[in-house]
């Protein structure tokens, strides 16, 4: 039984949309892509190597996988830890307009989501990895399917924007798992899903 596991890029008041460069998501008039690139240290290269390095396949969602695969196939050296595993390891996209992908070792899932993801996780032995794909998160959020989330926030306020959990968003609550902060001060926390929220109250002291 494989893992599901999301990696997300978020800035400080949550945007999630095109943090690679100014063409992947230009949505809603989004004008400020690519807001992630000045922060590329040495840490964070080695978190995402080690993200990738523990995968044993791609879910992603038809709009970054479209992104994807216009860049990724064309990088081709074998020591690159990102290029090697997304070109070698197989690719499943969640589309119901894709039918014939160009990128080898691809899938289209276009059925039910809840039941192939399930049944996806179930004959994967590691980690199903989903990179970017907002909606698909929020999808397999929702649906219970997302066992790790590993968090990136950007020390950036975009001020618009999608985010990754946009207003109602299903109440869900995590626990930490593990954490560290880069050099250029990028917060890099693994949450595991843990139910839902639990709530309290701060009672003022009563007067005596």
């Amino acid at each position: 039984m494989g893992k599901l596991v999301v990696t997300a890029f978020v800035s400080l008041d949550g945007v999630h949309q095109a943090p690679g460069g100014p063409q992947e998501d230009t949505r809603d008039g989004f004008d400020q892509g690519g807001w992630i690139v000045p922060y590329g240290d040495e840490d964070f290269g080695r978190f995402i190597g080690g993200v990738f390095s523990r995968a044993a396949a791609f879910l992603l969602g038809r709009r970054t996988y479209d992104i994807f695969a216009a860049y990724w196939p064309k990088a081709t050296d074998p020591a690159d830890p990102v290029a090697g595993k997304l070109n070698a390891l197989p690719k499943y996209v969640a589309s119901a307009t894709l039918t014939d992908p160009g990128w080898a070792g691809t899938t289209v899932l276009g059925g039910d989501l809840a039941k192939e993801v399930t049944a996806l996780k179930e004959r994967t032995d590691g980690e199903l990895q989903v990179h970017g794909s907002g909606a698909l998160a929020g999808s397999l959020f929702a649906l219970g399917l997302v066992d790790r989330l590993h968090l990136l926030t950007f020390p950036v306020v975009l001020g618009a924007g999608r985010r990754l959990f946009p207003e109602g968003s299903p109440p869900a609550a995590f626990r930490h798992t593990d954490g560290q902060i880069t050099a250029t001060g990028v917060s890099l926390q693994t949450y595991d899903p843990a139910g839902r929220p639990e709530y309290g109250s701060y009672e003022l002291p009563e007067d005596t």
